[in-house]
């Protein structure tokens, strides 16, 4: 699954940095513009930049997956995605030829295209847009290593007993009165300055078991 989910993925088409993008336009940018390594993220700067094509094995997900859809409207789009990467496992060569041709040709006018707009760009814009993919690069790496934090935490939490999730729970309901009880003085301030517009409209009460209620 985790397979099929990393071949959807590759619509995404993501790149190396920004450091190739072209020659001549100062030490980091060794080598020239390659249409192989654009990300997807060149589009922001380019409005009219091409988006990479799709495989052939993606664009018979893309043709298929609306039909199975329709024949199984109960089914979770991963097992139908699941279903799909079977039949194009065993389809004839002859058929499959169909969508790599497809996919070979789409590709080939990417590539032209992608010529095209690096013959326009300027070194500016070139140092621009490495920038810009560096600093989304960061990004996806960070957020990675959160989901991974987080998955981690997940795991914890799972293999706590009882007792000490019990723990948790009490400084939850703590903090919730804190809370409350923080907000509440906060009001009663604001009203007594004139500022009762900043108090919520529909103040919250908090039962004896600490839970809040409108």
């Amino acid at each position: 699954m985790a397979l099929i989910r990393s071949m959807w993925g590759v619509l995404s088409a993501l790149g190396r940095s920004g450091a190739e993008l072209c020659a001549g336009c100062g030490s980091r940018l060794r080598s020239p513009f390659s249409f192989v390594y654009v990300p997807k993220w060149f589009s922001s700067a380019l409005a009219s930049y091409p988006k990479k094509p799709m495989t052939s094995y993606l664009r018979f997900s893309k043709e298929q997956l609306p039909i199975y859809k329709a024949r199984n409207p109960d089914a979770k789009n991963t097992e139908l995605i699941k279903k799909i990467a079977e039949v194009w496992r065993d389809l004839p060569d002859s058929e499959k030829k169909i969508y790599e041709d497809a996919y070979r040709a789409d590709w080939e006018a990417y590539k032209e295209e992608v010529n095209r707009i690096q013959e326009q760009l300027t070194p500016s814009q070139v140092l621009s847009l490495e920038k810009e993919i560096m600093q989304k690069r960061l990004k996806k790496k960070s957020l990675i290593k959160k989901r991974a934090k987080l998955k981690s935490i997940n795991e914890n939490w799972k293999n706590l007993s009882s007792s000490e999730k019990q723990v948790y729970f009490q400084l939850a309901k703590d903090d919730k009165i804190r809370y409350h009880n923080e907000i509440k003085s906060w009001e009663e301030q604001m009203i007594e300055v004139g500022r009762a517009d900043l108090v919520r409209r529909h103040v919250k009460r908090l039962p004896k078991d600490g839970t809040e209620e409108f």
